[in-house]
């Protein structure tokens, strides 16, 4: 019985390995996209996904879809499924309220925002370019396009994901868009070291975060006598009153301008 058990294993082993591949579920067919398709799917899509993608789409803590490519969706039924099964590892969460016709719709809602003209740029990217890395300092805490620092989020391609508005905010009210990731931690061990940075990750038993200079702790919660997760605070200052609004505005169109390698 072993050996015969033994030989169907290598059996299965030597057979192409598509044969093992989990078989996609059909999708079911769509109706014509028409103009009360689209408006049904703006509503649906307000209801359910605006929360993190913006009522209109433009982005806010989930990415921006006013563009004509989507990492994630290059064609109807890619966006389908994305929308109806959400996309493990992410905060992208499947719609478990919406039915078959209903994601349909809002597909329809979110391909015509490919087909709107991007908002012109408030600034002069060239410009900000030099306040990003001169009077601003963003690259003393954030990485972009294999420079800088990793004490905030990544803004590679940062253009690609986030609106012009929420840029915007992010420099003026950073607690106000500070991704839940970057989350401030303080925390105290029992041996009475203190440490201050942004968690990395999180589970039940452990908490990872990375330091402002940009060194790497793990802890076990049992052995910390304090874990403070200060919601609501930001490590990044505004810069409502330190940068002018013309330099503001060249700072956002030079971050708008960020599209490639996201």
């Amino acid at each position: 019985m072993k050996i015969f058990v033994l030989v169907a294993v290598l059996a299965a082993a030597l057979l192409p390995a598509q044969t093992f591949r989990p078989r996609r579920e059909p999708i079911p067919p769509r109706s014509a996209v028409t103009a009360e398709e689209i408006a049904a799917g703006k509503r649906l899509f307000q209801s359910q996904c605006g929360g993190c993608h913006g009522p209109e789409g433009g982005g806010a803590r989930g990415p921006n879809l006013v563009r004509p490519k989507l990492n994630h969706a290059a064609d109807s039924e890619s966006l389908f499924l994305v929308i109806n099964r959400g996309i493990e590892g992410t905060e992208m969460p499947r719609s478990g309220q919406l039915h078959d016709l209903e994601v349909w719709k809002v597909v329809a809602f979110v391909e015509s925002l490919g087909r709107i003209e991007p908002a012109p740029l408030p600034g002069d990217p060239k410009i900000g370019k030099d306040v990003y890395y001169g009077g601003g300092n963003c690259s003393a805490c954030h990485w972009l396009n294999g420079d800088g620092a990793r004490h905030g989020p990544d803004l590679t391609g940062i253009g690609a994901r986030r609106s012009v508005n929420y840029l915007r905010e992010a420099l003026i009210e950073p607690a106000a868009t500070f991704p839940e990731r970057y989350l401030l931690l303080n925390l105290v061990t029992k041996d009475g070291r203190r440490v201050r940075g942004n968690r990395v990750n999180e589970d039940p038993f452990t908490i990872q975060l990375r330091d402002f200079s940009e060194k790497l702790h793990s802890f076990v919660k049992a052995d910390l006598v304090e874990l403070n997760r200060l919601k609501g605070e930001s490590s990044m200052p505004g810069y409502k009153d330190t940068l002018t609004k013309t330099q503001i505005d060249n700072v956002v169109s030079f971050m708008a301008s960020q599209r490639e390698g996201s």
